[in-house]
């Protein structure tokens, strides 16, 4: 991997990519199919309460060094890139909820889409209501109709990257620096966002592994 990470890992807004390094890419690749289909269907055969939350709280207790390894490094249109990316955003939420809150509130008063509606977040949506929108959509992989929570989570990242542009636009005469960081910061979640519909889509076609 490019970087070593120390439990709890924090990952910045800043690093929202994909990791690097592996020496046997086809053995990586392998390894992270076989464990994103076996541990979906496991969960999704028998989605016991405990077992389910532990899983929703993974990252919490463990840091993301071990879902990192695992699926970091799949593409993105693939079950264990999916896994990953929604681990990733939940993570991203939780180490800063009153940024990413502030980003998607911002998103829900501008955009002319439905997006808001579809990601299912309690309005007004500050820190404790971003935190539960986080876990409800990855809880919704193992409990619901996955391609669902697919959908919820590119909704999210469609609404923060048009709150990213809004505030970049504002702050482009005031502080550019700031608003080049928010700029790049929503095209990382509009690219997320058609990953995570193109990943709902092959799932409805029974085609994502």
């Amino acid at each position: 991997m490019a970087e070593n990470f120390h439990k709890p890992t924090q990952f910045s807004g800043s690093k929202f990519e994909s990791f690097q390094g592996g020496e046997d890419p086809a053995a990586i690749s392998r390894v992270a199919h076989e464990t994103a289909q076996a541990l979906l269907a496991r969960v999704r055969s028998d989605p016991d309460p405990e077992i389910v939350d532990r899983l929703v709280a993974y990252t919490d207790e463990n840091g993301i060094d071990a879902v990192a390894e695992l699926w970091s490094r799949a593409t993105p249109r693939s079950l264990p890139g999916a896994l990953w990316r929604l681990y990733l955003i939940r993570l991203l939420i939780r180490q800063d909820p009153e940024g990413t809150s502030f980003l998607y509130q911002r998103g829900t008063e501008v955009t002319p889409a439905i997006d808001p509606l579809i990601a299912g977040a309690m309005v007004p949506t500050g820190t404790t209501e971003i935190i539960i929108l986080a876990d409800q959509i990855l809880r919704g992989i193992f409990t619901g109709d996955f391609a669902v929570a697919l959908d919820r989570a590119a909704a999210f990242c469609r609404v923060s990257s048009v709150g990213c542009t809004s505030i970049a636009d504002d702050l482009e005469t005031t502080e550019p620096g700031r608003s080049t960081e928010l700029t790049r910061r929503a095209l990382r979640f509009s690219t997320t966002a058609q990953e995570f519909a193109a990943c709902a889509r092959l799932w409805r076609s029974e085609s994502l592994d």
